[in-house]
């Protein structure tokens, strides 16, 4: 087994997967690297980059660790891990999102995964439970069962009070306190989209991606359009294919936490995992430096758009 601190990868070269205990992974789900020096109002999460295993949901699942991984937005956090040193803060989860996923309402909850009644506020109704992609997930990329057999109740709870209520007390307050310094918080929230569909946001398709970028900001609503507008411009100049808000136009994270009228930014951000990684593999590409490269301008600028946002607001 080994320890989260082995777990952090320090290079391209230490990429796989870890497990560790349940416990362990616990007493450290996420990790918030701070800039010596905030230097705008601009933060960034990745929270489906997680890699860390725990060793009692290996020992639960009926799939193979390949076929687990591929639901994970891989390598998004090394793929942005320039932004504490460009003064931006990084929050990263470190739990795979197959174990229980941050971009979710907690109510996302599948009655039918567990061997009982659950206690819980369940939203049977969501598109995403439906589709096997609730908090708990019930499906993994290939839509294939991750389960043998139902889950007890307290693993619910459990999961929620471990590892997603803790991202997002962090979170929260990260916005908070970003927001008490500048008037405002623009959150990038980092994801990447398998090249052949987006089955993992329960879309159900498998039409190939066109793009490399996708910025989703709910349709203006949770974005400043100077902020998704310096984002797409940037990216454009830099050669790159970018789309707003097909097939994805933000989450559960920019939907409940983008406020713009109350000075809270979200814009998501998806990347064409083909871009930088072999997506049978799980390798990264030699053309990840590239994408490190393109998204290190993105946060540059992104930053400075937003310190002058903040300076009108």
């Amino acid at each position: 087994m080994n320890d989260l601190s082995a777990a952090r990868p320090a290079s391209l070269a230490d990429l796989a997967a870890r497990q560790a205990s349940l416990a362990d992974l616990a007493s450290h789900p996420f990790e918030v690297t701070a800039p010596a020096r905030q230097a705008s109002p601009l933060i960034i999460a990745s929270p489906h980059s997680g890699r860390i295993y725990p060793d009692e949901f290996a020992q639960q699942s009926c799939l193979a660790e390949i076929i687990l991984r591929q639901s994970e937005d891989c390598f998004v956090d090394r793929l942005v891990a320039a932004a504490p040193k460009l003064g931006v803060p990084l929050i990263s989860a470190l739990f795979p999102r197959i174990f229980v996923d941050p971009n979710r309402e907690a109510t996302e909850l599948d009655q039918e995964m567990f061997a009982e009644r659950l206690t819980l506020p369940v939203n049977a109704s969501s598109p995403r439970v439906l589709a096997g992609l609730g908090v708990i997930p019930r499906l993994a990329a290939n839509e294939q069962e991750i389960y043998a057999v139902k889950l007890p109740p307290a693993e619910a709870e459990q999961r929620l009070d471990l590892f997603y209520r803790p991202y997002h007390r962090a979170l929260g307050d990260l916005v908070a306190a970003t927001k008490r310094q500048f008037g405002i918080c623009v959150l990038l929230d980092c994801h990447s989209m398998p090249s052949a569909g987006a089955w993992m946001d329960g879309l159900h398709t498998r039409q190939r991606i066109d793009v490399d970028y996708v910025l989703g900001d709910c349709f203006g609503a949770s974005c400043a359009e100077r902020m998704t507008g310096t984002a797409e411009a940037s990216l454009v100049e830099l050669g790159a294919r970018v789309r707003r808000n097909n097939p994805y136009s933000g989450g559960y994270v920019a939907q409940a936490y983008g406020r713009p009228a109350q000075g809270v930014h979200v814009l998501q951000l998806e990347i064409n995992r083909a871009l930088y990684m072999n997506e049978t593999t799980l390798e990264p590409a030699k053309s990840f430096t590239a994408v490190q490269d393109v998204l290190k301008v993105l946060i540059e600028r992104m930053s400075n758009t937003a310190l002058q946002l903040a300076k009108t607001a």
